[in-house]
């Protein structure tokens, strides 16, 4: 006689026998659900922001313990890394001469964690960085976020050059997962580390993107007059839902293999 299997495998056979387009109607429900959530038990929202990089910082501990126990760095897309200490260091220059606060903390103790993990990448690990599956150029997400940000940037009082670097980093941080997705992507196989990683990466995205669009539901939109005119207030919001969405696939799984008890992910084809 077969043991009765418990709701959540119940659901989960069920959610895998829907076609792509009620997956995603439900992830848009789900998404909105938790957002109202958040709005109900979280009365400061900056408190979100804060949240997320923490959860950043979460997420790199993780990976440093990786690199400290597993003596490799397979897995891990060095160029995401690089990404990553950019747009934080961009990001860092434009809290010291336009807004000091917590933020710049966390982002400098980031930064600092971030580049010891290329310099562990790079030098002591670098036998087992797997540079054929690390393909994507750097160049090919850099150039775009550097042309988008000299075209849309915000509009306020500081100096212009110190606006575009505001932007580029917003832009950058955007798309700055993407060689890591890719590396995953060639492999197939996630260990748990790495996996332990990159969904940190997506919860921290999602709490900043809730963290704007309840800002801007709290003002009625009076945030995004705040942020300037033009199409930087958008490009802001748009921004922080394209990261979103850009991880909802890889945790969709990885929420799957957690609660399938496999301690290795293995994504389909396509996933990322």
């Amino acid at each position: 006689m077969k043991a009765p299997r418990r709701p959540i495998q119940v659901a989960a056979s069920w959610l895998r026998r829907q076609p792509p387009k009620v997956k995603a109607f439900l992830a848009v429900i789900g998404g909105m659900a938790a957002l109202v959530l958040l709005r109900a038990i979280v009365h400061d929202h900056d408190n979100l922001f804060v949240a997320a990089e923490a959860v950043h910082s979460i997420g790199i501990g993780v990976l440093i313990y990786k690199l400290m126990k597993e003596k490799t760095c397979a897995g891990i897309s060095l160029k995401s890394q690089e990404l990553t200490a950019i747009f934080l260091a961009v990001r860092l220059y434009c809290s010291f001469v336009m807004e000091y606060d917590i933020h710049t903390v966390l982002d400098l103790a980031t930064l600092a964690t971030t580049l010891w993990v290329v310099y562990m990448i790079r030098i002591n690990l670098k036998s087992s960085y797997m540079e054929d599956k690390d393909n994507i150029a750097l160049y090919y997400v850099v150039a775009p976020c550097a042309v988008i940000a000299l075209l849309v940037h915000p509009s306020t009082s500081h100096h212009i050059l110190n606006r575009i670097a505001w932007a580029f980093c917003v832009y950058l941080e955007a798309v700055s997962v993407l060689p890591q997705l890719r590396v995953m992507q060639n492999t197939k196989i996630v260990e748990p580390f790495t996996a332990h990683y990159v969904f940190a990466l997506g919860v921290a995205r999602f709490l900043s993107c809730a963290h704007w669009v309840l800002q801007v539901l709290d003002t009625r939109g009076h945030l995004l007059v705040a942020l300037g005119y033009g199409l930087w207030p958008s490009m802001v919001l748009i921004s922080e839902i394209v990261q979103t969405f850009i991880l909802a696939d890889f945790c969709y799984y990885y929420v799957k293999s957690v609660f399938g008890g496999q301690l290795v992910l293995r994504l389909p084809s396509g996933v990322v």
